[in-house]
Parts: C-alpha cells; structure tokens; sequence
C-alpha cells in the first residue's frame, strides 16, 4: 500500500503535540475508538485503528525489521537505532527509508508526524530511562499516536524497563503472535501468516536436526571496561534462541534482568562449552566486526581454563541476533550452525 499523499487525521494529532512542546497551542484530545475499531491488546494495552496506519515510526532493529517484513517499508517516515546491518533481504528498503542513529526525541518524533510508533525494545517508551523515552505510550496516545512494542519484552507497567519483563512473554511464539496482531492492524493478514510461515518451518528444521544431540552450555557475553564481563540472563530472548539451536544458557538462572554483570570468577565458575560474543552498536556494523570481541575473551588469562576458550569455541555474534524479531530463525540457524557444526550447516 503506497503511502497516503497527505497526514492523515491520526498524523493531525501528533502535530499538534507538536504545536504543545513548542509553546504554541494545545494537542486535539483522543478521540475514542469508533464501533468499526480493529482492536488488538499488546502489553496490557488497547491498541485501536480505525484504519490501517500509513505513517509509521520504527526504533531497534527488531522493530525495523518486523515493519520491512510485513511490507510496511513504504509507510515509515522514519527509523532509529540499528545495532547491526538488517538482514539481506531488507537491505535495499532500508536503504530507501529515513534512518537516524539515536532515538529521537519527543520532539523529534512528533515532527515526523507518525500515526503508529513500532519499537523493538521498550526503552524508547520508558520513563527515566537510559535512552532518550519519547514518553509512555499512554501519552503518545492522547494525541492520537499508537504504539507497539514486541512482546517478549512487554513491562509490567507502560513507563517502566526491562526490568520488568514477564519471563512467560519470552517467546518465539510470542512473536508469531506479534506478527499475526499487527498483520492485521496494517491490513496484511497474509504476508503475516507467510512470515509466520516461515519462520515456523526454518526453526522446526533446526530442531530436527538437533534431535537427541547433547546440549552444551553457552554463555552470551560481552567484555566490560573494568575486567569483568556481561552476559545474557535467562530471561534475554538468547536464552530462547540457545535452547531452539540445542544449547542451554550457562546464566539462565539469573533472571532479574536480561543483561547481568559477573566478575571474571564467575564466568569461569559456569565454565560455559560455547561462548558468543555480544557486539553493538552500528547500523554497518557486521559479524566479522565482533572479532573484536572475539579476540579479547580469548586473550584474557583468566580465561584460559574455561573449556569454551581453551577448546577454540569462542564465536561473534551480534546483539541484534539475540533480539527477539523476525531475525529469530535466522538466529537459531546460525548458533545451532556453532554448537553443532556437524549437524547443522550454516
């Protein structure tokens, strides 16, 4: 669907917030769902559209990458902060869309006059939030702008972190559903249902051929500034991935937060058989830019015991690979092509 010529009465509001941060009048009020409202619930919140939204606002690669594969490329009027380049298959529309590097601010956002707000984590919604929050979401509504976040990520209250993740949302059917809801709040039921499709079958490849193979502990980790290290915790979407690739997370136990900071310690405590890499964040940015990385774990004397690094199992990997999105399958494929290279080819 080509997108519309002129702001449409959704964008009208989001003008007019505007007109608000600038001192020059007050925002139109919400208007209530018409009787002939689609309506789906996302994060505990009513998300409702009299027609499919035409000028919509991405942020994180998920998001980014969840609008190009839906086909809502020619309705995005802006996009913000990839951590690495998109996939192949959504290059050339990324390409041909706006892109920032940070996440604009509320001001920033409001002057691209979006009817519908797409946000792969939930920072972007949250308040005292490390990243630049263009408000709750309830507040975006009042002027008449929708918003969604991936629901493996949903807080338990509009405004707050990942620290609040429901560790029951992180899912990869979480996702699917995710797809289908917004396939049908865009007006693409069917090129949902194929991504969905797709998805399904790329995965249950995985699984067969991981079929009854030993599970080796796998670490995510990060080298931090001061000797230590971070990695992902249970309830990070990697988690997920490590498991469909026939792996188990060597964290999984700590589940307060997605991503927990250990001291060199405990990593050799856990003694992971796998370890990958966690590099961000570049819109150009690409595995072999994880070497890095890569290269600093295994250096690391501390670490010469731990069986990942003394047996050369120390691989780059991209944050937005651990992302949950549309980049699940292809995700799965690549760390089942790690931890079992002999059964999976990548």
């Amino acid at each position: 669907m080509a997108r519309a010529s002129s702001c449409p009465p959704r964008a009208a509001f989001a003008l007019a917030g505007v007109c608000l941060l600038a001192g020059c009048g007050a925002p139109a009020p919400e208007q209530a769902a018409g009787e002939n409202a689609l309506t789906r619930t996302n994060c505990g919140i009513e998300v409702a559209v009299e027609a499919p939204p035409e000028r919509v606002y991405a942020a994180y690669q998920p998001g980014i990458e969840v609008a190009h594969a839906l086909g809502l490329s020619d309705r995005l009027v802006g996009t913000a902060f990839l951590d690495a380049q998109v996939l192949p298959e959504y290059a050339d529309e990324q390409a041909g869309v706006p892109y920032v590097p940070t996440l604009p601010s509320r001001e920033g956002l409001l002057e691209t006059a979006p009817d519908f707000v797409l946000s792969g984590f939930n920072g972007f919604f949250a308040e005292n939030s490390a990243d630049r929050s263009v408000g709750t979401r309830a507040s975006l509504r009042e002027l008449g702008v929708q918003s969604w976040i991936l629901s493996p990520l949903c807080p338990s209250e509009d405004g707050l972190t990942d620290r609040a993740i429901d560790p029951a949302s992180v899912t990869v059917d979480s996702v699917y559903r995710d797809l289908r809801d917004l396939g049908a709040l865009f007006g693409v039921e069917s090129g949902a249902e194929q991504v969905i499709s797709d998805m399904r079958e790329r995965i249950a490849a995985v699984k067969a051929q991981v079929e009854g193979a030993e599970r080796p502990s796998v670490a995510i980790v990060s080298p931090g500034d001061d000797g230590g290290y971070r990695v992902a915790g249970g309830i990070d979407f990697g988690t997920r991935i490590i498991e469909h690739a026939g792996g188990t997370n060597a964290f999984a136990d700590l589940t307060e937060k997605r991503n927990v900071d250990v001291g060199v310690e405990e990593l050799v405590e856990r003694d992971p058989d796998v370890i990958l890499t966690s590099a961000c964040c570049d819109a150009g940015m690409t595995e072999q830019d994880a070497e890095s990385d890569v290269r600093a774990i295994t250096s690391d004397p501390a670490l010469e015991g731990v069986a990942a690094v003394a047996g050369g199992e120390v691989h780059p990997f991209l944050f937005a690979d651990r992302a949950a999105g549309v980049r699940a399958a292809h995700s799965i494929e690549l760390v089942a092509s790690r931890i079992h290279p002999d059964l999976v080819e990548r």
